[in-house]
């Protein structure tokens, strides 16, 4: 056995000893990477960012995309909290392409990266990994699931401040309870008073300066926060993300549709043209499944003049009058139509599982549902490049049998627990029947492996 005696650290050390085996799903997806030339494509499209001869050694483009693509793989949901994996993992950094002898990107050199570079930039790049996806046969582009949710934003209730002067909400607060008569009011009178009063969070009265595009609204959980609006257009054959566009977290989704359908349009025409030949989609996007939500008599009339069958549910509004709207009813009558019919049956069970799984995987598991960052072009770059790394993990999956690098852990607990249930089954096939000791013969056999059913457990 060992003693800790307080050993001076050796003064050099060989190049091998910083080594070690780099993961390999980050080494599949740096195979992916590099056959389809994605730093030079991400050097070319940003070359226009960077002086030649002018200030510090910046970092390259490739390693910054991959910065951020880490934050879908690890599950991670600041700059910083990338920062301080990056430099804790040998393995990482072999990933980033970063040698011993360099240090890892400094999260302000992150945020500043992302700054300096573009909307249209981080929108190239997520083109660019479906063009990708669509040289691998994982686009069909036909039918398209919406839907959207809300993120919560970085910014904090106690900010807010009236429009109109720019008071805050203790202080207007406070103005109130001494026009009522409450010279010196205390925190209790303010919050009676508050507790009475009507229509207290209108977006109309109230917004933060720190992040003026955030809107107060209740989020999935029943609390109230300022939130952004997260839409996904998705690819209901496949499971992979085609668009995604952010608005506040009050947009209705009739009203943030289309552009969502639009955005879809045109990244689906990019991502064939970055295909070029390998390209194997040969549908364009015709059919749109969405929830309830998106239903409305000018959503459906826009959606059949636009080109578009709609499989969108319907709520119950009972009786209409369509006096005057002969186009609006017939549309709604197809899509009702349609919506009933055995495969719009089909879309609907397929809308809950596949769309909402894009959200389980971007937001929940990849960490995205909380917002560390301000104002939506920030926040739409992170977002881009985030479900980029969703598609690739569909690429993954096709071709190395996990989309994350965490799902590894999860097969080896599962392929012990088959060993160990295999172990029993041929144990309780070889019992003798009729044997003298009714105990002995209950009694579970034990594993000749007593690590390999604590693995498994």
């Amino acid at each position: 056995m060992g003693i800790r005696d307080g050993e001076q650290e050796e003064l050099f050390i060989t190049h091998q000893q910083l080594r070690s085996q780099s993961h390999p799903y980050y080494q599949a997806v740096n195979k992916v990477l590099a056959e389809s030339g994605f730093d030079r494509f991400a050097e070319k499209t940003c070359a226009k960012f960077y002086a030649k001869k002018m200030g510090r050694p910046s970092m390259a483009p490739g390693v910054y995309f991959r910065c951020l693509l880490l934050g879908y793989f690890e599950g991670i949901d600041s700059e910083r909290g990338i920062a301080w994996r990056a430099a804790d993992s040998l393995s990482l950094r072999d990933f980033l392409g970063i040698a011993a002898s360099k240090v890892t990107p400094d999260h302000s050199t992150i945020s500043r990266t992302r700054r300096l570079l573009d909307l249209e930039t981080h929108q190239a790049v997520f083109s660019w990994v479906l063009g990708v996806l669509d040289g691998a046969g994982l686009i069909r582009g036909k039918t398209l699931g919406v839907d959207g949710t809300t993120l919560e934003a970085n910014a904090a209730m106690k900010s807010i401040v009236r429009r109109d002067d720019g008071r805050s909400y203790e202080e207007f607060l406070t103005d109130l309870a001494k026009t009522s008569g409450i010279t010196t009011p205390t925190r209790e009178d303010l919050a009676r008073m508050d507790r009475k009063r009507e229509k207290k969070g209108s977006n109309a009265d109230w917004y933060n300066p720190y992040d003026p595009e955030a809107k107060i609204s209740k989020m999935k959980d029943g609390s109230t926060h300022l939130s952004h609006k997260e839409e996904h257009a998705v690819d209901m054959d496949t499971g992979a993300v085609v668009a995604v566009t952010l608005d506040g977290g009050t947009a209705g989704d009739t009203t943030t549709l289309e552009g969502t359908l639009a955005a879809a349009e045109q990244n689906l025409e990019e991502a064939r043209e970055h295909a070029g030949e390998d390209s194997k989609r040969k549908h364009e996007p015709s059919e749109v499944v969405a929830d309830k939500g998106y239903h409305s008599k000018m959503v459906m009339l826009a959606l059949r003049l636009g080109g578009w069958r709609s499989y969108i549910a319907e709520p119950r509004r009972g009786r209409q009058n369509w006096e005057g709207e002969a186009e609006e009813r017939d549309a709604v009558y197809a899509n009702r139509r349609r919506k009933n019919g055995h495969r719009g049956r089909h879309l609907m069970r397929l809308r809950g599982e596949i769309i909402e799984r894009t959200f389980a995987h971007v937001l929940e598991t990849g960490g995205m549902r909380r917002l560390y960052l301000c104002h939506q072009e920030n926040i739409a770059k992170r977002l881009l490049v985030h479900i980029a790394g969703y598609n690739l993990g569909l690429l993954m999956r096709k071709c190395f049998g996990v989309g994350k690098p965490r799902c590894l852990q999860g097969q080896s607990a599962a392929l012990w627990a088959a060993l160990v249930t295999l172990w029993n089954l041929l144990a309780s096939l070889m019992r003798l029947p009729g044997h003298a000791d009714r105990e002995n013969q209950l009694a579970p056999i034990q594993s000749p492996v007593p690590w390999l059913a604590r693995a498994a457990a």
